[in-house]
C-alpha cells in the first residue's frame, strides 16, 4: 500500500484515546487522513489532540459520549464545519459489563447495547447522507471474536458484537450501489491494560489457544482497518475480517 493512501479523507474514529482506537487514529493520520478521534472525557480528547500534534499530522480529539444522540449529532456537524464531511468512519467505542447470565442486571444489558450497538447504528446514520451524495465512503465497525463464538459471562457483550456483524452486512447490501463499503473487524485477544493485568499463567493459557502463539497488538487491528479504508479494498464489503492469530478459524 502506498504512503498517503488516505490522502484527502476525513476520518472519524470513536473511542480513540487508547488501545485499538488510538492505533487506528494514528495510523490513519500517518497515511494522510484528517483524523478526529473521540473520547468520553475532555482530558481524553485533549490527550488525542496532543498525541496527533506530536506526530505532526492533521487532526484533533473531541469529547463524545456515543450513547448521547444530541452530542453525536453535534460532533459530526462540528467535524463537517471544521474539516468537511466524514468519508471514513470507524465505530470502535465499546465497553464491557461482564456477568453470568443468571446474575446479569437489566442495566448491565442496556448499557452494553446502547454503547456497543445502538451507537453504531446512530453514527452510521449521521455520516451516511454525504457519503451517498458523493457515491463514496468507508465504514468499519469493530466487533469481536466473541460476537462469532459467544463467551460465558459475556451474553450482553457477545450479543452486541454479533449485532454489529448483522448491521454491517445489511447496511453493506443497502449501500453497495452507492460505492460505499461497510465491513467489520473482529479482533481476538489484543494486548491492552486488561490483558497486562492478567496473571502470567493465564496469559500463557490464552496464547496456547492461538495458532500464532501470541496476543495481538493494537497495530495488528489498525493495519487491517487501513487496508479496508484504502482503495485497495474497493471491492470488499459486507465482510467480517477476523484478526485473532488463528484462535478461531472460520
Amino acid at each position: 500500500m502506498s504512503e498517503g493512501a488516505l490522502n484527502g479523507q476525513v476520518a472519524l474514529i470513536t473511542g480513540a484515546s487508547r488501545g485499538i482506537g488510538a492505533a487506528i487514529c494514528d495510523t490513519f493520520a500517518q497515511n494522510g487522513a484528517t483524523v478526529v478521534g473521540t473520547a468520553t472525557s475532555a482530558s481524553g480528547a485533549d490527550a488525542i489532540s496532543e498525541r496527533l500534534g506530536k506526530l505532526g499530522v492533521t487532526g484533533t480529539g473531541m469529547q463524545l459520549d456515543v450513547t448521547d444522540a444530541v452530542a453525536s449529532q453535534a460532533c459530526v456537524a462540528a467535524i463537517g464545519e471544521q474539516f468537511g464531511p466524514v468519508s471514513l468512519l470507524v465505530n470502535n467505542a465499546g465497553i464491557t459489563r461482564d456477568n453470568l447470565f443468571m446474575r446479569m442486571k437489566d442495566d448491565e444489558w442496556d448499557d452494553i447495547i446502547a454503547t456497543n450497538l445502538s451507537s453504531v447504528f446512530r453514527m452510521c446514520k449521521l455520516v451516511i447522507k454525504p457519503m451517498v451524495k458523493a457515491r463514496s465512503g468507508r465504514i468499519i465497525n469493530i466487533s469481536s471474536v466473541v460476537g462469532i463464538t459467544g463467551n460465558a459471562g459475556q451474553v450482553n457483550y457477545a450479543a452486541s458484537k454479533a449485532g454489529v456483524l448483522g448491521l454491517t452486512k445489511s447496511l453493506a447490501r443497502e449501500l453497495g450501489s452507492r460505492s460505499i463499503t461497510i465491513n467489520a473487524v473482529a479482533p481476538g485477544f489484543i494486548e491492552s491494560d486488561m490483558t497486562d493485568a492478567l496473571p502470567e499463567a493465564q496469559k500463557e493459557k490464552l496464547k496456547a489457544e492461538i495458532a500464532l502463539g501470541r496476543l495481538g497488538t493494537p497495530n495488528d487491528i489498525a493495519q487491517t482497518c487501513l487496508f479496508l479504508a484504502s482503495d485497495s479494498a474497493a471491492y470488499v464489503t459486507g465482510q467480517t475480517i477476523s484478526v485473532n492469530g488463528g484462535m478461531v478459524m472460520t
